[in-house]
This record gives structure tokens, C-alpha cells and sequence, in this order.
């Protein structure tokens, strides 16, 4: 029997402005009806942690998908990151701040490197009080004076051609302890 692989498996655009409804509970019961296990959820914006004797991201995020569709209806993107992959891009953080100011740094995590992004665009969108760090797996930005004001954040997704999703400091490292093993 092989090993299992706990993987973080993050929704983008779930339960955001009363479209694309997925109640975690019974998305929980389909995942573990799957065959998926230790499955457990953080908040409503589509945060799984869970074990599975897949080791392939894109067969999880297909099953996942597929799962979501023929239960609710809807497809979201779906981009899951084994612990290991999820660690590093937490190591990797170069914006490094106390707790209370967790929700000033942001991970976009990256389907995909994106060496066509518009750096130059980019920095043209950021405050003076805006930083951001683009590897190959995520895109970080130290965003100070809130996200929802950032041009920077309401528009990165044009200028980095790749699909993405985001998810602040908190709620990363609150789904990073939810994977802690038992």
C-alpha cells in the first residue's frame, strides 16, 4: 500500500460575492467518499488540508474539480501544493513581520512560472510603501496600507499571465498548523 502525501488544496473563487456557493461540510463528505482522507477545512474560501496516496498535484486538482462540479455545479480553479512545496513557500517569504500585521503580506501561489510577467508594469502599480517578490511559484507582496487599497493587488493578475490564487500570511499559516501532523 502506498505512502500518503498530505497535500494543501486552495479554491479560488468560492463563496466570494454570494456566487460559486460550496459549503464546507458536505465538501468535506465528498472528499473523504473519494477516498481522500484527514480532510479538514479552513474558513469558507475553499482551504482543504488533506492525504492522499496520489503523488501527481494535477491529478489531485482535477479530482478535485471534477468532485466540485458534479456535486455543485460550478468548476473552480483548484491548485493543490504538497506540505513539503507549501513549507518552502513559507521558508521563502522574504517579507518577514510580526502576527498582528499577517494580513499585510500576501502569497499568490503560481499555477505555473511565469517568466513573461511585466515586472515593469508592476512596479509602476506599487506605492512607495509596496514590495513584491516574484519566484517561480509565488508571488509575494508586503502590501502595509491594506491590500484593498493596493492598485498593485487589484491588478496583478493582468501583468502575471498565469493562473493564480491568493491567500494572506494569516490564513497561510493557519492552514499550515491545520496540517500539523497528529
Amino acid at each position: 500500500m502506498a505512502a500518503l502525501t498530505k497535500w494543501i488544496v486552495l479554491l479560488r473563487g468560492v463563496n466570494v460575492g454570494g456566487n460559486n456557493i460550496l459549503k464546507m461540510q458536505p465538501f468535506r463528505t465528498w472528499l473523504s467518499d473519494a477516498g481522500f482522507e484527514r480532510v479538514s477545512t479552513y474558513i469558507q474560501s475553499g482551504n482543504v488540508v488533506l492525504e492522499a496516496r496520489e503523488t501527481e498535484a494535477a491529478i489531485i486538482e482535477a479530482d478535485v474539480a471534477n468532485l466540485i462540479e458534479a456535486h455543485a455545479g460550478f468548476r473552480p480553479q483548484v491548485m493543490a501544493l504538497s506540505l513539503a512545496a507549501f513549507d518552502i513557500a513559507i521558508a521563502e517569504n522574504p517579507y518577514q513581520v510580526g502576527e498582528a500585521d499577517g494580513k499585510s503580506v500576501h502569497f499568490y501561489f503560481l499555477a505555473k512560472p511565469a517568466p513573461e510577467a511585466d515586472i515593469a508594469a508592476l512596479t509602476a502599480l506599487k506605492s512607495n510603501s509596496e514590495r513584491f517578490t516574484l519566484t517561480d511559484k509565488v508571488f509575494y507582496l508586503y502590501a502595509p496600507d491594506g491590500v484593498g487599497r493596493s492598485k498593485l493587488a487589484a491588478k496583478v493578475e493582468r501583468h502575471i499571465p498565469t493562473p493564480m490564487t491568493g491567500r494572506n500570511l494569516r490564513s497561510v499559516m493557519k492552514i499550515r498548523a491545520l496540517a500539523q501532523p497528529d
